[in-house]
């Protein structure tokens, strides 16, 4: 009987803050994604749809949204003040979870019936708004990574530091 030897090989690791790279392309898009879906539908839907829930201030809370979603939505993508933009993108996603999804259950997608038209889905839970919140806690937390813009400062921010204590040694001298 012949035993033949399998040599196993873990894969090289990436570095470990490429990970923050995925999440941030994925959530600013996504934010932004539907903050333009609001703009294209026109403010005054979205308006109206604040209104029906009892949002107060319907028309200042509509276009708050409609600019986190935009504004922070670009932060995360670029990676810039990452943990700062992430705060109203929070509290929008659990206004969105509390006031929107959260009678509906846990799951995204309720497949109700497939038609000649295609499928039909029910009212989405609140699956996403987690799913959200999970990735900006975790940004927030572990950083933008690579390529992103608060990297590129904070080395900036670290170039000018050497620099000036080098200058501060040289004078000493």
């Amino acid at each position: 009987m012949t035993r033949h030897h399998v040599s196993v090989t873990t894969p090289r690791p990436l570095p470990n803050a490429w990970w923050a790279l995925a999440l941030r392309v994925t959530v600013g898009y996504g934010f932004m994604a539907h903050g333009f879906a609001k703009l294209s539908r026109g403010p005054h839907a979205f308006v109206a749809t604040l209104h029906a829930l009892g949002v107060p201030m319907p028309d200042v809370m509509a276009w708050l949204t409609i600019l986190v979603e935009l504004l922070g939505g670009f932060a995360v993508l670029v990676g810039g003040f990452v943990w700062l933009a992430s705060i109203p993108m929070i509290v929008v996603m659990l206004v969105a979870m509390f006031t929107v999804h959260l009678p509906y259950g846990f799951s995204s997608i309720k497949l109700t019936a497939v038609t000649a038209a295609g499928p039909q889905f029910g009212p989405p839970g609140y699956e996403l708004n987690l799913l959200y919140l999970a990735c900006l806690v975790a940004l927030a937390l572990g950083g933008s990574g690579p390529f992103s813009l608060d990297t590129l400062l904070h080395q900036s921010n670290a170039r000018r530091s050497r620099a000036a204590r080098a200058l501060e040694r040289e004078m000493d001298q």
